[in-house]
């Protein structure tokens, strides 16, 4: 029988607290609503699951690792059975060291011992449960953000308004809404997991402290009776809700709302289980950074494209350039946690959405969910496609330094993960099936 708990936790930083998401130093005046840590332990009698949610903009490998080793430390889960994943919130604090930006570590052990201390919450106050699942889709808040031009570059945050050489949208979206709801088993809500693909990057130019959309998502969930709202955010890596077409976004409470609406309308239609299968798998792998090129290391290659001085930018990339000459791979964590028949894929980058839907089309006949930015960040991993055309997302950098094949070995990965799964069940149901006509004979 399904078990669980969820438990939250507030990690909103001290007013002064570096900010993250730009390269230059933004140093923080106010706060304008609450960040929060939340975790979910899931168990199935023998294997539990855990899930956290940060409402940051990433979370190092480093952090992770800790994160894993205390959890197993003090309620024994396997660190392969827990995913850390952050909401890519961009008006949060300096949880990695980036351009001028640099860390707060005080914040950052303060930050893991709350996330430790109400995981073990959860994990010792887990109820019976049952769980429901479902998705739709929503049209109105996330665009492709690249933009192609009749040169054959592409802008990122191209605008159709004001670019009379602007040719067409680079790709698709992913407009999957997924919820996973559970409750106890008189039917009292116990928390959800909601994953949506989108950038949040509102507030993240200015002083302030925010939890972004994610965070108005959860407050408007928690007023409809949900005490633990979870967001996961997808393969937003080329995703935004600035619409190229109509030179204008979606302020953050109204996305809230809108994601609010479509969850509460999912929850009608749901079915719920008082008995499911859990399982996760984890491979590390080994990737391959960008072959460095003069023009590369100078941001003059075709279609370069920053948002910032160049001078920030400059700064950063003789250090980057010896850690890629020195450690020659990137280490990653391939991560897939089943919850039912859903496949939880976790992603540790800005990975484009062409990858994650990628996984979700050859998933089948699994129903895989994308949870970017979790158990790491290696940056930007576009499509081998895009780095033909550049823009932002491939100019090379502190944020985009892997090669162009990345997001394809990590697809391949995750693949293969599930696949393996499916081929696991289905070897388990034809014993059932064999023993139980035995029985019968």
């Amino acid at each position: 029988m399904l078990r669980a708990a969820f438990k939250n936790v507030d990690i909103t930083p001290p007013v002064g607290t570096l900010k993250i998401g730009w390269l230059i130093r933004i140093e923080s005046n106010a706060v304008i609503d609450p960040l929060y840590a939340r975790v979910a332990v899931l168990s199935d009698g023998g294997t539990t699951l855990g899930l956290v949610q940060l409402d940051t903009l990433s979370i190092r490998w480093s952090q992770v690792d800790e994160i894993r080793r205390r959890i197993r430390q003090r309620c024994g889960v396997p660190p392969s059975h827990i995913l850390v994943g952050a909401t890519h919130n961009h008006a949060g604090p300096a949880v990695a060291t980036f351009g001028e930006t640099v860390r707060d570590a005080a914040y950052i052990e303060e930050l893991i011992q709350r996330v430790v201390d109400a995981f073990e919450l959860a994990w010792r106050n887990r109820e019976p449960a049952k769980i429901g699942f479902a998705s739709g889709f929503e049209w109105r808040v996330a665009h492709n953000r690249r933009v192609v031009m009749r040169d054959g570059t592409v802008k990122t945050h191209g605008d159709f308004t004001r670019l009379p050489d602007a040719l067409c949208l680079e790709g698709p979206i992913d407009p999957e809404v997924a919820v996973i709801d559970i409750r106890s088993v008189a039917g009292k809500k116990l928390g959800c997991i909601v994953n949506f693909t989108c950038h949040p990057t509102h507030h993240g130019g200015d002083q302030m402290l925010s939890a972004g959309y994610p965070g108005c998502l959860a407050g408007e969930l928690k007023k409809r009776g949900w005490p633990v709202p979870m967001f996961f955010n997808g393969a937003a890596g080329n995703m935004h809700d600035s619409d190229p077409t109509r030179s204008c976004g979606t302020a953050m409470d109204q996305i809230g709302r809108i994601l609010a609406e479509d969850v509460a309308g999912l929850t009608k239609k749901m079915i719920y289980h008082k008995t499911i299968r859990l399982g996760a798998s984890l491979q590390t792998l080994s990737l391959p950074f960008r072959k460095i090129t003069r023009a590369e290391v100078r941001g003059t290659v075709f279609g370069a494209q920053r948002f910032v001085d160049p001078a920030a930018y400059d700064q950063t990339i003789p250090g980057l350039v010896a850690k890629i000459r020195r450690d020659r791979v990137q280490k990653a964590d391939s991560q897939v946690l089943f919850i039912g028949d859903w496949a939880v894929v976790g992603v540790p980058a800005e990975y484009f959405v062409e990858h994650g839907l990628r996984i979700k089309l050859e998933a089948a006949p699994m129903r895989a969910l994308i949870f970017g930015f979790s158990n790491g960040m290696i940056g930007y991993v576009p499509t081998r496609d895009a780095f033909q055309r550049g823009g932002y997302e491939t100019t090379f950098g502190l944020v985009s330094h892997m090669a162009p094949e990345t997001g394809d070995l990590m697809a391949d990965s995750a693949i293969r993960l599930i696949r393996r799964e499916i081929r696991e069940r289905t070897t388990l149901a034809r014993r059932r099936n064999k023993i139980l006509k035995g029985r019968k004979s």
